[in-house]
């Protein structure tokens, strides 16, 4: 059998599952850790609840997903999970998921494991939203997740360190209120309310422009040019302020598309 012949008989077998996300679809990826429990409490013991060297990790990981070739105009990282959000006009690879699923995870597990000296694996899944409501609410759901995960963290470990087993822990913060857990912590001194924000409300990254001095070649001058940056917010918005702030990102783009 010739090779074109049998390169087109096989070839089916990988394509005909194929799918592509439909034009005018916002497109958001959730990249999230596998075995990140052991790995940062038993391979890499890291601080608990929080250790400010994972969360550099996980940062740097998310700027690497959003330069690695795909359009990407926000990036959130809370605990071990990434969620980035696509340029609307995103049209990579023919907007084949299998893409990308596999690259996505491959270029995370890569970079994070280089970063840490150490394997590290994560998977991918997308979401394909037909509105910017439903964008604004994936990111306000994600949002809110970090807040509730953090407040559950901070009671979880709090209890572990005055020596009490993982499932007592575990039983006595389950089911308890948000108030009740809140004066758990109050009870050891610690306000949640006063605790860093990125802890609670997880991590934002986005591009932004700003202004930078440089040398004018030909006259030796110095003046200003504009540069596109990854800021990196650590004190996002909260509820509603952090739904428009989404909007904003999305408005923002698509009116430089129509210019």
């Amino acid at each position: 059998m010739k090779f074109d012949t049998l390169d087109q008989k096989m070839r089916i077998y990988e394509t005909t599952q194929d799918r592509n996300v439909l034009p005018g679809m916002y497109l958001v990826a959730r990249i999230d850790g596998r075995g990140f429990t052991r790995l940062t409490k038993e391979v890499h013991p890291f601080e608990a609840p929080f250790d400010e060297r994972f969360r550099d990790l996980m940062v740097a990981t998310v700027k690497h997903l959003m330069t690695c070739g795909f359009n990407v105009i926000y990036g959130y990282t809370e605990s071990d999970e990434i969620s980035l959000l696509f340029h609307p006009n995103e049209d990579a690879f023919g907007r084949k998921t299998r893409k990308y699923l596999s690259i996505l995870a491959g270029e995370a597990s890569a970079q994070f494991s280089a970063l840490l000296g150490h394997p590290a694996a994560f998977d991918c899944r997308l979401s394909e939203l037909p509105n910017k409501a439903l964008v604004e609410d994936y990111f306000r759901w994600r949002n809110e997740d970090a807040h509730r995960n953090a407040l559950n963290a901070h009671c979880y470990w709090r209890l572990r360190k005055e020596n009490i087993s993982a499932r007592d822990a575990a039983a006595k913060i389950n089911g308890l209120s948000i108030a009740a857990k809140n004066e758990l912590l109050y009870q050891y001194g610690i306000n949640f309310n006063d605790l860093p924000p990125w802890q609670k409300r997880g991590i934002g990254v986005y591009w932004k422009i700003i202004e930078k001095e440089g040398i004018n070649a030909q006259t030796n001058e110095v003046v200003l040019t504009n540069k596109r940056i990854l800021h990196t917010e650590l004190e996002l918005p909260m509820r509603d302020e952090y739904s428009e702030f989404i909007s904003r990102l999305l408005i923002q783009c698509e009116s430089t598309v129509q210019k």
